[in-house]
């Protein structure tokens, strides 16, 4: 499969890297085509990896990922044109953290709003999939570094396009996935980033992940 990656901080190159390892065709996009991160990702990553700008990736993916810093999410989306997004599936990984102010970090978007929805506002025929934003990038791509039992939650509107994502995760190694309902459930899973920052705190590193328990 032609996979777009948009980002190339460490969400970007792991999901990236994760997706070449799996054996997909991946483009990572950035705002320019010569970007060095980019550059140094393919370099290292084999025949199946290619770079480009976001508008390129969109163009190439059958599928996208955000994996841009939140602030600079809908930037990079309209720079990809929603002539390339629409029709595709495009999983949004990205949280609305504001570090103006330092740490922790605030939210510029929360409790009525979420940036999933503000995504899935600004492109209406493109099936937007929350998912991957309440764990460490590690995580996201390798549960098992977390022992046991534990839980990656999903929202949005396109039921079909859950499914392919689904998909995805579990060849990711994720097996309790939790579908939270349509893309207003992306609040939740956004505002989860304050009790994460405050784990991370407590647990002394970013390698975990909560578990839900049913009676």
């Amino acid at each position: 499969m032609k996979i777009a990656v948009l980002g190339t901080g460490m969400v970007g190159d792991a999901i990236a890297s994760k997706l070449i390892q799996l054996g997909h065709e991946v483009m990572m996009g950035s705002r320019t085509a010569n970007n060095e991160k980019a550059w140094a990702w393919v370099s290292q990553s084999g025949p199946n990896a290619s770079q480009g700008t976001f508008n390129d990736a969109a163009k190439f993916g059958d599928i996208v990922f955000n994996c841009t810093n939140g602030m600079g999410t809908m930037e990079a989306l309209r720079q990809a044109t929603a002539e390339h997004l629409n029709g595709k599936i495009l999983i949004d990984i990205s949280n609305p953290l504001d570090f103006s102010k330092g740490m922790p970090p605030s939210l510029f978007v929360c409790n009525t709003d979420s940036l999933a929805e503000q995504i899935q506002r600004e492109f209406p025929e493109t099936k937007v999939v929350k998912t991957l934003n309440t764990i460490n990038c590690n995580v996201m791509v390798n549960p098992s570094l977390v022992p046991g039992e534990h839980d990656v939650f999903v929202s949005g509107n396109d039921a079909d396009a859950k499914t392919k994502v689904k998909e995805i995760m579990k060849s990711f190694g994720w097996q309790n996935i939790v579908d939270l309902g349509d893309i207003t459930t992306a609040r939740a899973a956004e505002m989860w980033v304050f009790i994460w920052v405050r784990l991370w705190g407590f647990v002394g590193h970013p390698n975990f992940n909560l578990h839900i328990a049913k009676a």
